[in-house]
């Protein structure tokens, strides 16, 4: 058996027993590969060692790419989402055996991706991560352009003088921040971001480094690599646009922006964390001009798209979204809520936060802080005259109970739990505590959901199968396989070289017949529940996601994904 890498740096004399338990610790805590733990806890200091030592250990070659001129037509036979979200490059080609460089070998879900995006064997070879990004970068569509000829207008005279100052000094680096060529690097990244129809803005500090990502269509992408030296201006310039003291650097602060782009007035939530580098600023751009806002316009199929209808017009009872961080939960309650505010309805929410302000709905923030919890809010609205109540998210037995209380006596109730599909969701309200006959009589219908991306339709086009990898990968018939075409995007100007634009929905609609309360007041499993209603007509989230993909409406590495989550 091969010895493990931290045998091999010991025996070696890279680093000590103590050093390795130090980055064995930051990689449990962080989550990072050990190699990765190993330079953030500084036992060492060049990456090329490590990359030398997993190339050992994985009897894998080590290839640089410092000076390596790679061949264009080669590059591009992985797409650039791809090679960004797997730091994977494709370095040479011989006959159907494609030569890569990645920096993690040991990741066979990329390797397989990249053999059924290409039709070739893959060969991994090792390289270090910085040269895989730095040769990504060189060789697609550059992103930075627009943020470099923002930062080639910044004296950097002007910004050393700022880099030797002591953070202590409050007033002089909010002087700083105030002058033109901060505010516009600022204004230019939020711009920016808004007009790529990002969700969030990521600021982060690494030791040297100050990394910005976006995060387009549910996906982090590298807009660019900010002089570090600007690190006290920028951040403190967003601490001064969102109203958070810049002098507080050891905790958490929350804020918001609002800002006015054309037409649309945006909310941008701000949140920063201190870290070991620094403080790491992420910021939600809240665009209420691209929520949808009509349950008809999110793309639910028949029957659930009924189904969904037909609960939000019930006298009383319990409206459930179920699904991961990120998939849309909040857009399908809005649109609901949308649909049924109404002058002669009262309609309140608990939120944490509230993400969107609509005129006609009273909306409450929750703050643990004072006491205001998703519970105490709850209690406080049943007392508030409520035809309509959203809770933002059921994390407990009391909020559970208090819900169901309200569903059952006379309230239309909202909200959403993290569950993996519509089935989950019952098991998990009955782990909490409720009995399960009161979850049978009070909740009326279960949504689960997820997002995947679509297809770009500027550069959309067919791409080669493998019916029999589709039939191993989805589960389905070999006849059905074969009349199934796969479409991905190409790349261009439009999607920003990743071939996707856009988003759609993946819905799993659970309806509360008499059938399925029976099984779920005899405490059937899951799966039993799952098996019934299908019979009964529900499509499951596997299925939605292959109806998605045979209209070429999406990829299968985006329905593989979805399936997983």
């Amino acid at each position: 058996m091969p010895k493990r890498l931290g045998e091999l740096l010991i025996d070696n004399k890279i680093i000590s027993k103590e050093q390795l338990l130090a980055g064995l610790k930051c990689q449990k805590d962080t989550g990072v590969r050990l190699g990765e733990a190993l330079l953030a806890t500084g036992a060492i200091k060049d990456e090329d060692i490590i990359t030398e030592f997993l190339a050992r250990q994985l009897e894998c070659e080590k290839l640089s790419l410092r000076d390596l001129e790679l061949d264009a037509s080669v590059v591009q036979l992985i797409p650039p989402d791809v090679a960004f979200k797997f730091n994977i490059i494709a370095i040479h080609k011989t006959s159907r055996m494609l030569t890569v460089a990645i920096s993690d070998p040991k990741n066979l879900f990329a390797l397989d991706a990249v053999k059924f995006l290409t039709g070739c064997s893959v060969k991994p070879v090792i390289a270090a991560t910085q040269e895989i990004k730095d040769a990504i970068k060189l060789n697609y569509a550059a992103e930075d352009e627009p943020i470099d000829n923002v930062l080639s207008d910044i004296n950097n005279e002007e910004f050393e003088v700022l880099a030797q100052e002591k953070e202590e000094e409050v007033d002089d680096i909010s002087n700083a921040v105030s002058d033109a060529p901060v505010v516009k690097l600022v204004n230019h990244l939020i711009m920016e971001s808004v007009k790529k129809n990002a969700s969030d803005i990521h600021i982060e500090s690494y030791q040297r480094v100050l990394r910005c990502r976006c995060r387009v269509d549910g996906s982090l992408i590298e807009v660019s690599n900010l002089p570090y030296r600007l690190k006290p201006s920028i951040i403190s310039r967003i601490k001064i646009m969102a109203n958070l003291d810049i002098s507080e650097k050891r905790l958490p602060q929350d804020g918001r922006i609002k800002i006015k782009a054309g037409v649309d007035t945006i909310d941008i939530r701000v949140s920063c964390v201190p870290t070991i580098y620094g403080e790491k600023v992420v910021m939600r751009i809240l665009n209420a001009s691209n929520l949808v806002l009509n349950i008809e316009k999110l793309g639910v199929p028949e029957p659930g798209r009924s189904h969904i209808i037909e609960t939000m017009h019930a006298p009383y009872g319990m409206f459930l979204v179920t699904g991961p961080t990120g998939s849309g939960k909040t857009t399908t309650l809005y649109s609901a809520l949308c649909m049924l505010n109404q002058p002669d309805v009262n309609i309140m929410t608990a939120e944490d936060p509230v993400e969107y302000n609509i005129d006609g709905i009273n909306q409450v923030n929750v703050s643990s802080d004072i006491g205001l919890t998703f519970a105490a809010a709850l209690r406080s609205f049943l007392r508030q005259d409520p035809d309509i109540i959203l809770v933002g998210e059921i994390r407990d037995l009391e909020t559970a109970e208090i819900a169901i209380k309200a569903a059952l006596t006379g309230h239309l109730v909202f909200s959403t739990l993290h569950t993996n599909n519509s089935t989950a969701t019952i098991a998990r309200l009955v782990d909490m505590g409720i009995e399960p006959f009161l979850v049978a009589s009070s909740v009326k219908i279960i949504v689960a959901q997820r997002l995947v991306r679509k297809i770009c339709t500027n550069c959309k086009e067919p791409m080669p199968k493998n019916a029999a990898e589709l039939v191993k990968m989805l589960g389905i018939k070999s006849d059905a396989a074969d009349a199934i075409t796969i479409y991905k995007g190409k790349g261009c100007t439009l999607c920003n070289g990743s071939g996707y634009k856009g988003r759609c929905g993946l819905y799993e609609v659970l309806p509360m017949t008499p059938e399925i309360q029976e099984l779920i007041i005899k405490r059937s499993s899951p799966l039993d529940v799952e098996r019934l209603a299908i019979q009964q007509g529900m499509k499951s989230l596997r299925i939605a996601a292959i109806e998605r993909l045979v209209e070429g409406m999406t990829t299968l590495e985006e329905i593989l994904g979805a399936s997983e989550a």
